[in-house]
Parts: structure tokens; C-alpha cells; sequence
């Protein structure tokens, strides 16, 4: 995959907030958005690696604690404050600790604390950039959902999984509601992504890694920045009929049966 900068600039004077904007997906999206001429809000949890992201794509940065409400509506007041409107949001924020497995194993604590991080946080983001968009009578919302959220795992991650299926179905009915007045949102899936996330994962068990790998069609896990790719076509005008969509980036994983040798 390319580091080139992207000769198209699609996305100039529009304003992004981008959540987990501190590293993996959301960094590369910072960056790809910010080459096709956005304003980029980096929200993060992670003060250095937050800032530090801004700082590179001539951003600005929020922290932020995703599960807080306050906080979530500040990041969006801030971004429409600052630049005067919300016109993409990327709810993007996750984790995936590794007590959330088999649903045999996973304590009710790690299951909440998932739920939490990677499902009521984007209803919250939903719901605090929603009000922004209905008065601009326009913007698009991706939220990360995950390939997961449309075909199951022997090699569960029950929690994750879950929350995942639940960003998928809350995308699709805001995509629907909001559809007449201008406003888009879409579910991206993507397939595992080279992230420090995943490689921290992996590391601790590859044979975890191997085992998922073999399933890609491709042969290889996706680069964040063939992700950060999507995203900007799904913030684009060049979307402008993908709605309500299971926006699947997962090398043909959804799609295969055998894989090949």
C-alpha cells in the first residue's frame, strides 16, 4: 500500500471529527482526510498520541472519554465552534481486551466495559452530530462496525462481536430515519486491519493470528490505510447514494467458502 498522498481532494473545507483518531485506522483516516482537504477533529482518550496526530495533519485535538456523554457533545460543539460545522463523522473508537473471549470465559465486566467502548459510545457520537447535520440539512456518519458483525467466529470474541452487530443495525435504521433530511450513515465492516491493536492481540497468540489469517481470501491483513480509503469515499460526495450500508473492506473474507491454497 501507497504512502503517496492522494491526488483527489474531495473533502476540502468540510469538517471531520474522527474518535480513536490516535493511532491505527483512526490516524490513517486523520491523515487521508486531512490530504483531501478536510478539517480534521482528532478525539482520542490518549492525550500524546492524540495530540501528536493533530499536530501532523494541522488538526485540532480533543480528548475524550467516548462512554461520557458531556464529553462526547464537547467534541462535537468544539469541532462545530471551531470550524463551523459537522459535516463527517467517523465513530471509530474500540477496544478488544483479551478477557473478552469465549462467551464461556468472558466475566459480565469485560462484557459491559466492551459494550460500553464500542456500542453506546457511538450512539452517543451519533446522537451529539446528528442535531449539527439536521440543521446543515447534510452530513455523512460512518461508524466501525466489523466483518464480524455479519458471519461468526469459532475463535470468539463474544463481547466484541456483539457490539459489533449492534453498530451494524443502529447504522442502518439512523440511515433510514435521517435519509430525507440530507444525512447518510453507513456501518464500515472492515476485515482484521494490521493495527497495534490486532498485533497485540496476535502476539499474545498466534496461533489465534494463523488461524485467521488462512481465512483471508487475499492472503494478507488490510493496511489502516486502505481502510482510512473507504472512509474517505464514504464521507464523499462520490458516495452519494451508499446509505444504510454494510460497508464490507475485508479482502473477500465475507465472501469466500474455501480459500485458496
Amino acid at each position: 500500500m501507497s504512502d503517496q498522498t492522494p491526488v483527489c481532494r474531495r473533502l476540502v473545507g468540510r469538517t471531520a471529527v474522527i474518535t480513536g483518531a490516535g493511532s491505527g485506522i483512526g490516524l490513517a483516516t486523520a491523515r487521508r482526510l486531512a490530504s483531501e482537504g478536510a478539517h480534521v477533529v482528532v478525539a482520542d482518550i490518549d492525550e500524546s498520541t492524540g495530540k501528536a496526530a493533530a499536530e501532523e495533519v494541522g488538526g485540532l485535538f480533543v480528548k475524550v472519554d467516548v462512554t461520557d456523554q458531556e464529553q462526547v457533545e464537547a467534541v462535537f460543539r468544539t469541532a462545530h465552534d471551531t470550524y463551523g460545522a459537522v459535516d463527517i463523522a467517523f465513530n471509530n473508537a474500540g477496544i478488544s481486551p483479551p478477557e473478552d473471549d469465549s462467551i464461556l470465559t468472558t466475566g459480565l465486566d469485560a462484557w459491559k466495559r466492551v459494550q460500553e467502548v464500542n456500542l453506546t459510545s457511538v450512539y452517543l457520537c451519533c446522537k451529539a452530530a446528528l442535531p449539527y447535520m439536521r440543521a446543515q440539512g447534510r452530513g455523512s456518519i460512518i461508524n466501525t462496525a466489523s466483518f464480524v458483525a455479519v458471519m461468526g467466529a469459532a475463535t470468539s470474541q463474544i463481547s466484541y462481536t456483539a457490539s459489533k452487530g449492534g453498530v451494524l443495525s443502529m447504522s442502518r435504521e439512523l440511515g433510514v430515519q435521517f435519509a430525507r433530511e440530507g444525512i447518510r450513515v453507513n456501518a464500515l465492516c472492515p476485515g482484521p486491519v494490521n493495527t497495534p491493536l490486532l498485533k497485540e492481540l496476535f502476539a499474545k497468540d498466534p496461533e489465534r493470528a494463523a488461524r485467521r489469517l488462512v481465512h483471508v481470501p487475499v492472503g494478507r491483513f488490510a493496511e489502516p490505510e486502505e481502510i482510512a480509503a473507504a472512509v474517505a469515499f464514504l464521507a464523499s460526495d462520490d458516495s452519494s447514494f451508499v446509505n444504510a450500508a454494510e460497508f464490507l473492506v475485508d479482502g473477500g473474507i465475507a465472501g469466500a467458502y474455501v480459500t485458496p491454497m
